[in-house]
């Protein structure tokens, strides 16, 4: 049973099986695809002595930037860091509008020293210099830093990179849900389980992950404190508890609950009030999300006779339906603007792709090459989606630009990877 299908059939039963392994550690490497409409070129030189801090700097902040769509790196050869005065009429000749040089310098104390430096060369002028003190531990993070500095300073636009995902692996029979740098790589491991975990949520500060764990022989909500690891169940009801969503002001999940019968969605307050009933149908309500402005959800339902995305108002009301094209269309995700639906749709074919869907109207579209997407999740820019797929026999996960132009696959050794969920900026 795949895991788009789970998700909607979790909230018919809770029965299904895949595992991983406590010790596998998820190794990534990035390979993007796709040609976009603008890129801006940009040279990112080695960094002075990044060899001898155990990370390819230069190589983290090239894939960082490439990975956005918005830039496209060109040749970067030769010796620079941030001190030097880099010869501009060389640079336009490689067809660099942008250069970024540095440098990594252990400390005394047993950190690193991390310096870099961005010019315009079009203009010839400096624009961004920057010095971080980290921990080796740190150096990716740094590099994921300097990354949305040159993004921002670029284009006037916060970078996601130095963000983080949570995602589920698998292997020989264990869960395990891993918080992980926006790339994929780094991180720590939240939880390891025989049990299924699924639907990885997080709160709007980024400090809890809200999930579903069938560590209890069957389906309940759990959130986590992702510093502490500190944890508790939230949804333990009668029936099969699923597919938490966080309200924007952190203080209530709606999840599916059977607890009167069929799976309907229920307001949950996490201060400890009683839980609310949102919707009272014979159907199947279940995956709901808030949108930004907290005063609507997002959610399935097969009320029509096959799963599609409807909308209704979190204080009650009348639901309408949201989704068209085909006749089973699940996985609604909303960017943070509220301006764009992401969900997955079945063709006619059989294939499963995310979609997106311009909530003022428009057509949906297609963003996908592949055929068994699953489980899409904006970045905290609405730049980008993240979602798993099937590739070469394993789960693993991708990104894509809003249009599709750009795909980034991260690709994971031996490890099935399923259930992305891409964090918020940290306030």
């Amino acid at each position: 049973m795949r895991l788009h299908r789970r998700r909607f059939n979790a909230a018919l039963a809770a029965g299904f099986g895949w595992g991983l392994t406590a010790t596998a550690q998820a190794q990534f490497r990035v390979e993007i695809s796709g040609i976009g409409a603008t890129q801006l070129p940009i040279a990112i030189t080695r960094f002075r002595d990044e060899d001898r801090s155990g990370q390819a700097i230069s190589a983290i902040v090239r894939a960082d930037l490439e990975r956005s769509g918005l830039f496209r790196g060109v040749d970067s050869s030769g010796a620079l860091d941030e001190r030097s005065a880099p010869q501009f009429p060389d640079w336009r000749a490689r067809n660099a509008d942008a250069l970024v040089a540095g440098s990594v310098t252990r400390l005394p104390d047993g950190r690193f020293d991390v310096r870099f430096k961005l010019w315009d060369v079009v203009k010839g002028e400096d624009l961004l210099g920057q010095a971080l003190a980290v921990s080796a531990a740190d150096l990716r993070l740094a590099a994921h830093r300097i990354a949305d500095a040159v993004h921002e300073r670029l284009t006037g636009e916060r970078g996601v990179n130095a963000t983080r995902i949570a995602y589920v692996t698998r292997a020989a029979n264990r869960y395990t849900l891993r918080i992980t740098d926006a790339d994929g790589e780094g991180g720590q491991l939240a939880l390891s389980s025989p049990q299924p975990i699924i639907s990885p949520a997080w709160s709007p500060d980024g400090r809890k992950l809200a999930y579903v764990s069938f560590e209890f022989d069957k389906a309940v909500v759990m959130v986590q404190d992702v510093f502490t690891g500190e944890r508790r169940a939230v949804a333990n009801f009668r029936g099969s508890n699923s597919a938490p969503a966080w309200s924007p002001d952190g203080k209530k999940l709606v999840a599916t609950l059977s607890v009167d019968g069929v799976s309907q969605l229920y307001q949950l307050d996490l201060a400890g009030g009683d839980k609310q009933r949102l919707t009272t149908t014979s159907a199947i309500d279940t995956e709901a999300v808030f949108t930004p402005n907290g005063q609507s959800l997002y959610f399935v339902s097969d009320r029509g006779g096959s799963p599609q995305i409807y909308r209704m108002p979190v204080s009650g009301g009348g639901a309408e339906r949201v989704s068209f094209s085909g006749s089973y269309n699940i996985s609604p995700a909303i960017s943070p603007d509220g301006k764009t639906l992401a969900y997955v749709a079945r063709d006619g074919g059989g294939a499963f792709r995310v979609m997106t869907l311009d909530l003022a109207g428009g057509s949906p579209l297609a963003v996908t090459d592949t055929t068994d997407d699953e489980s899409p999740s904006f970045s905290p820019n609405g730049r980008l989606i993240m979602y798993a797929t099937r590739a070469q026999g394993r789960d693993v996960l991708m990104t894509t630009t809003l249009d599709g132009k750009i795909r980034t696959r991260l690709l994971s050794t031996g490890i099935d990877v399923r259930e992305p969920a891409w964090g918020p900026f940290i306030r």
